[in-house]
């Protein structure tokens, strides 16, 4: 029963930032944008969020840090796409390999730096209850925040005006702008808020998840999150079970290593990738599911002189 406890622990700490940066990313798809520079924005924001705090000691100096490159970098994603009208598709790719290679290099001189010690977070004394305790109650805040953050996004789109606008964008852009609404001024709002959620997930990951900075250390995160908003038919709660679901299947690898199952640690370590080809192409069998779920105008730019 421990063992499970500790799992479930784990899968909630994946999940995490598998679910800030899909929420991220669906704010962008709720107003039509496609950021596919998701994995390279992790980077970054992971690098700086790290740097931050080294130099600090301040966590919330490093998540602030990780925020602010990737709403930086979002902008620019933006200003490209929205603004300059190149392809959405080409310009996140663009954007996930200069942030490959721009974190590599900038984060050259914090391979070996160490963080201060982490305060033990013990969910005001509930931590030490047996079993729900450690599985539950002794996480960092920002996990709960990242299930606030959830509701928030169901209240905010589903409940009013400004969500309304924001979906009204992204389903009929020509509508919202006859209408009177900055559709693209909307849009890059939309992509910054989306981009300042990834680099937050990026900065928890190597300030709490690891912590630690590594070369490449997202691992395809990114684009497990980007597969996550297809998933969970762009659906805030659905996108939070799905984030746990992927991050349980994260763990289960070493939960498995664990007990002594003998199976190849390649086939192990490729199991997320694994399970988000399976998911993807299950949902791909129902073509008319997606569409209908799907805001119409995903992808598509928008002229408002057209």
């Amino acid at each position: 029963m421990e063992a499970y406890a500790l799992l479930l622990a784990a899968t909630l700490n994946a999940g995490t930032v598998l679910a800030i940066a899909a929420l991220g990313l669906l704010i962008n798809e709720k107003a039509g944008i496609v950021n596919l520079g998701a994995e390279g924005i992790m980077l970054c924001a992971a690098v700086a969020g790290f740097a931050a705090v080294v130099h600090s000691g301040s966590d919330g100096l490093g998540f602030a840090a990780g925020m602010a490159a990737g709403a930086l970098l979002a902008a620019k994603f933006g200003w490209l796409v929205i603004w300059l009208g190149t392809n959405q598709y080409a310009t996140g790719l663009a954007l996930s390999l200069f942030g490959v290679g721009f974190s590599a290099f900038v984060g050259i001189g914090y391979v070996q730096a160490r963080l201060p010690e982490r305060p033990r977070f013990n969910g005001l004394g509930l931590g030490d209850l047996p079993l729900i305790g450690p599985a539950l109650f002794r996480h960092h805040p920002l996990v709960y925040g990242a299930m606030a953050l959830a509701l928030g996004l169901i209240w905010f789109l589903y409940r009013t005006r400004g969500g309304l606008v924001l979906r009204s964008v992204g389903e009929s852009p020509q509508a919202a702008h006859a209408l009177g609404y900055p559709v693209r001024r909307i849009r890059l709002l939309a992509v910054v808020a989306g981009g300042a959620l990834c680099g937050l997930a990026g900065a928890y990951l190597s300030v709490i998840y690891t912590p630690l900075w590594v070369e490449g250390m997202v691992a395809g995160k990114g684009w497990i999150a980007l597969a996550l908003t297809t998933f969970a038919t762009w659906r805030p709660a659905r996108v939070l079970l799905g984030a746990y679901l992927f991050g349980g299947v994260t763990m289960l690898q070493f939960h498995l290593q664990g007990q002594g199952v003998q199976l190849p640690s390649q086939f192990l370590t490729m199991l997320p990738y694994l399970a988000t080809i399976v998911v993807l192409a299950l949902i791909s069998r129902n073509p008319t599911w997606i569409r209908v779920n799907m805001p119409a105008s995903l992808g598509k730019p928008f002229h408002p002189g057209a």
